[in-house]
């Protein structure tokens, strides 16, 4: 996520609950990996096809029609931010763990060979399938590392994960240690937000997000930076500790 991590050769993945997740939560960081030339692929691993299309619902569209509107909205949305998309197509509200979505991941890990991870939080009370889909992605991770697990391509390093910003932070338990500088990108991002008509609410709500986050992260990154005045970010939490042999 920092300068002393990213190389032009890195890969982001990440793992999201539902189609829209990726671009309200990380689409700055997406499209900043993308512009440094790294690979960031993103893994839907729902459609949000019951719990976060109601406008298609009141509109009749049946399951399938629905499903092919979300598909096609994050796939636009994810070419907007430079990054691929896979869809599971694992069914939302519930999204139900399982040991063979946990395995596909496994072997999405196995090949993409990701160098930096992102995904929801652990703790959402209002959200039963994000929390789901960060216990598989996590699981997963564990799995890739291990020789012996029966998947094709080597076993996986051990790449930083972060888990980004839920709708609902303080309910949720979300302290950010991470700020990062989106705003080169935001045009981006907000491009790829409005690739996503059915969730138009969330336009605004994380347009101003992103200013609020800028502020922050111009508050914490000190007078010396020339951070511009409208400074857009997105917040993180680090799973893992940092390494390094400099403390800055």
């Amino acid at each position: 996520m920092s300068g002393s991590e990213s190389t032009t050769t890195g890969s982001l993945l990440v793992v999201s609950a539902h189609a829209g997740d990726f671009v309200w939560r990380a689409g700055g960081a997406i499209a900043l990996a993308a512009s440094r030339g790294e690979r960031a692929t993103v893994v839907c691993l729902s459609y949000g096809e019951r719990g976060e299309s109601a406008r298609a619902w009141r509109e009749g569209h049946s399951l399938e029609e629905i499903k092919a509107i979300r598909r096609e909205e994050a796939g636009n949305a994810a070419a907007a931010l430079g990054a691929e998309v896979r869809f599971l197509d694992a069914g939302d509200y519930p999204l139900v763990e399982s040991q063979e979505l946990v395995d596909q991941l496994v072997r999405l890990y196995r090949e993409l060979s990701p160098t930096v991870v992102l995904t929801h939080t652990l703790t959402d009370p209002y959200n039963g399938d994000h929390p789901a889909a960060a216990r598989m992605a996590l699981q997963a991770r564990v799995l890739a590392q291990a020789i012996g697990y029966d998947a094709p391509g080597d076993p996986l390093g051990a790449p930083p994960v972060f888990f980004f910003e839920p709708h609902q932070p303080e309910q949720c338990d979300f302290r950010p240690d991470v700020l990062l500088d989106i705003t080169e990108v935001f045009d981006r991002k907000r491009k790829a937000m409005e690739c996503l008509p059915a969730q138009q609410h969330m336009w605004d709500y994380y347009t101003d997000l992103a200013k609020r986050r800028g502020v922050q992260l111009k508050r914490n990154a000190g007078p010396n930076l020339g951070l511009a005045h409208s400074t857009m970010g997105e917040a993180f939490v680090r799973l893992y500790p940092q390494v390094t042999g400099e403390l800055s």
